[in-house]
C-alpha cells in the first residue's frame, strides 16, 4: 500500500480563479492602443481559456482586425508584460474554493496545479492571492518539455508534488483538463462555471461541479 498522500491536481484559469477580469482588461489595453473598439467584459469570456495568443488572435479578430503572425508575436509580449503588472487586479478565487482547499489540505491531501499558464505568471497569481503556500507543485507552460493535454504533463506534476498516482484526481473547466486526465489515466472533476464553450459537460467527465461545496463528494467517490 503506498505511503504517499492522495493528490488533487488544479487547473487555475477558470477553474481554481476568476481570471477572465483581468486577461480582457489586458486584451482591451492593447486594442485600445491600435485604435480599435474594447470588447464588452460579460461577451468577451467566450474568447478566455486557450491562452494569451488565441485571446489577442480572437479579440483582434472580433474587432474587426485580426493580427498577422509577425504583430501578433509583439502583442503577445505587449499581452504579457501588461498582464504581469495587473494579473490581480480584479481576479478572484471562485466562490467557495479557498474553504475547499482548506479542507482538502487540512485532510491530508497533497494539492498542486497544472496549467498551462506560464509557470512564472501561475506563481505570481497564487501568491498575489494567497494561496502559493498550499500547493506543493505549481507547474504552467515550459515547467516540462510537454504541457496539457499531453498526460505526462500531469504525471510529472503528481511526481514533482510526491503525491500517490494512484489516488491522483484532476479538477478542471476545459476538454484539455478532461484530455490530460483521460491521457494519465486519472479521474477528472470538471467545473461548469469556467470559460469552456460548449459545456464542459460535453466532454464527459467523471464529474460535474457547479460550486467547489461540491467537490468533497465527488472527489470521495472517484477516489475510492
Amino acid at each position: 500500500m503506498s505511503t504517499l498522500p492522495p493528490i488533487l491536481v488544479f487547473d487555475l484559469d477558470g477553474t481554481l480563479a476568476d481570471t477572465a477580469p483581468d486577461l480582457i482588461g489586458t486584451l482591451n489595453v492593447l486594442l485600445a492602443r491600435e485604435g480599435l473598439p474594447s470588447q464588452e467584459p460579460l461577451e468577451a469570456r467566450v474568447l478566455v481559456g486557450a491562452g494569451a495568443r488565441a485571446l489577442i488572435e480572437r479579440g483582434f479578430a472580433a474587432a474587426g482586425a485580426p493580427p498577422e503572425k509577425e504583430r501578433a508575436d509583439a502583442l503577445v509580449a505587449e499581452f504579457l508584460a501588461h498582464y504581469e503588472a495587473h494579473i490581480a487586479d480584479e481576479t478572484r478565487l471562485f466562490p467557495g474554493a479557498r474553504e475547499a482547499l482548506e479542507r482538502f489540505q487540512q485532510a491530508g491531501f497533497t494539492l498542486a496545479v497544472c496549467t498551462n499558464k506560464p509557470e512564472p505568471l501561475a506563481r505570481l497569481l497564487l501568491e498575489r492571492l494567497g494561496e502559493a503556500r498550499r500547493f506543493s507543485a505549481i507547474c504552467g507552460r515550459e515547467t516540462f518539455a510537454m504541457s496539457k493535454p499531453d498526460g505526462r504533463v500531469l504525471r510529472a506534476t503528481i511526481a514533482l508534488a510526491k503525491g500517490d498516482p494512484e489516488r491522483a484526481l484532476m479538477v478542471g473547466d476545459s476538454k484539455t483538463d478532461i484530455d490530460t486526465a483521460r491521457s494519465a489515466g486519472a479521474p477528472v472533476v470538471a467545473v461548469d462555471f469556467g470559460y469552456s464553450d460548449p459545456p464542459v459537460a460535453r466532454f464527459s467527465p467523471d464529474r460535474v461541479i457547479s460550486h467547489f461545496d461540491e467537490l468533497w463528494d465527488a472527489a470521495a467517490a472517484l477516489l475510492a
